[in-house]
């Protein structure tokens, strides 16, 4: 399988970098290749401008788009999964990754509004797997609603939304100071997340 991974982190030189090496091993071990953005290191535009915003509020499917938003598509369009991996800000991703879903996922590529006549998307994707780096452990983020409100907004929606078959979040918790058994444990989990996909 051809996987598309998108890293949302401004450093890579960190231990979500550390966790995404990890991952791109099982994924290589596994048999599959795979092409990577880095969002921050490649300088992706997260903003949304008013010629855009235009096409998406008009509905126009026709519209033409940005060639940075139409690469992002070809890329899409090469693969059958898609990852993203990035570290838990806010109870949320990441605004550059934010940004590449309120871009990417164009109308008329991602999704359409048609009352009268059903249409599925564009995109070919078949399997999705976001991976969240979190200073809280998974307990506390069950415990607190935050993991069923991530799983909501990104899985349910901005993912099986989509019209992608199956999509999944992994929390790799418990990260607030930095305890070398998490981290090797995290480390782990990554390659077998990838090694599995």
């Amino acid at each position: 399988m051809h996987v598309y991974v998108v890293f949302a982190h401004p450093k890579r030189a960190s231990f979500t970098g550390k966790v995404l090496e990890a991952f791109l091993a099982g994924l290589r071990e596994a048999g599959h290749t795979y092409d990577l953005h880095d969002l921050c290191a490649q300088g992706f535009d997260p903003l949304l401008d008013a010629s855009q915003f235009e096409r998406e509020t008009a509905m126009d499917e026709d519209g033409a788009l940005p060639g940075d938003v139409q690469r992002e598509h070809e890329r899409l369009e090469q693969s059958q999964g898609l990852v993203f991996l990035y570290p838990l800000w806010w109870s949320d991703v990441p605004a550059i990754l934010k940004g590449w879903f309120d871009r990417v996922w164009s109308y008329g590529y991602a999704y359409f509004y048609d009352p009268e006549h059903a249409r599925g998307t564009r995109l070919k994707v078949r399997k999705a797997l976001a991976i969240t780096l979190a200073g809280h452990s998974l307990e506390v983020l069950e415990e607190t609603g935050i993991a069923q409100g991530m799983r909501q907004i990104l899985v349910q929606d901005r993912l099986l939304g989509v019209g992608i078959p199956e999509a999944r979040l992994e929390i790799l918790g418990g990260l607030s100071g930095n305890p070398e058994t998490v981290r090797r444990a995290h480390l782990i989990t990554a390659r077998a997340l990838g090694l599995n996909f």
